[in-house]
């Protein structure tokens, strides 16, 4: 987002905080689906983006246009908090869409964090992504955009059932949506990522050939919270054919350790030769 837009979302970001701290987890998580409902609208409409985003318009006069086309069809909150990012200003309509839309996220999270669940949660969105990842099959019938996305979450619904907290479902509906233009994999990834900010973590990738043991896992996320000044989130996945060693990402930052890559690098070198 550029400057202007950032400090509308800041506003918004605070007014969701203050309602928070006075609702139960569940009102949230209601308030949170009304706001990506109100998301799902300004991208079906472009007009009515362009319209509440319109600079030559005063921020009171797009939050009572808003006001006129939704009371009733969202609940009070909801209504309440998205009139706060349309009475700020805008640099351009898609980020008021993008905000609309992270706005509703946070709200998720922030009812999870206040049911005690944000842990469980973040651990579940990941594991959805490598059980996505490691069928072939299942990712391409989640990802095929011919398919309305209320089917697949629907599908989604039914490999979920008594496995994943409701939040978590509604999580990966809206990373099948194409949360912030991304696909599946990215979407998944990034929900994971806002789950560890919200508990002031970084998320470490870990790739190994066998899983880490519990206190493997321990020593590594030490070594990393030390580099990084912050408690760090670690997410295995095993893959067999980096053969051994441990490959570590943390946000754009690698750390390849794997006999892969050593091997990959002798093979490069011998060829140069």
């Amino acid at each position: 987002m550029q400057a202007a837009s950032r400090e509308s979302y800041k506003v918004a970001v605070e007014h969701l905080g203050a309602y928070v701290r006075g609702a139960e987890p569940s009102a949230v998580a209601t308030t949170a689906g009304d706001i990506l409902s109100v998301a799902d609208l300004l991208r079906r409409e472009p007009r009515l983006r362009r319209a509440l985003a319109d600079p030559a318009r005063s921020g009171a006069d797009r939050a009572g246009l808003l006001g006129e086309l939704l009371r009733g069809k969202v609940g009070a909150e909801a209504l309440d908090l998205v009139a706060s990012l349309v009475a700020g200003r805008w640099s351009v309509p898609s980020e008021l869409l993008s905000a609309t839309e992270q706005l509703g996220i946070d709200a998720l999270l922030a009812s999870a964090d206040s049911a005690g669940e944000l842990g469980e949660v973040e651990d579940e969105l990941f594991r959805f992504g490598q059980v996505v990842a490691g069928s072939p099959q299942l990712s391409s019938a989640l990802s095929d955009s011919a398919v309305p996305a209320d089917r697949r979450a629907t599908l989604v619904d039914q490999l979920l059932v008594g496995k994943a907290r409701p939040i978590t479902g509604y999580l990966i509906g809206v990373a099948l949506a194409g949360f912030g233009g991304r696909n599946l994999s990215g979407a998944l990834s990034r929900l994971v990522e806002l789950a560890a900010e919200r508990r002031d973590r970084q998320v470490a990738y870990v790739t190994a050939a066998a899983p880490l043991s519990e206190e493997e896992e321990r020593r590594l996320g030490a070594s990393l919270s030390a580099i990084y000044g912050r408690e760090v989130s670690v997410k295995q996945t095993v893959d067999p054919s980096v053969l051994g060693g441990v490959s570590v990402r943390v946000g754009s930052d690698l750390y390849d350790g794997t006999v892969l890559r050593r091997l990959n690098e002798s093979r490069n070198a011998l060829a140069k030769r």
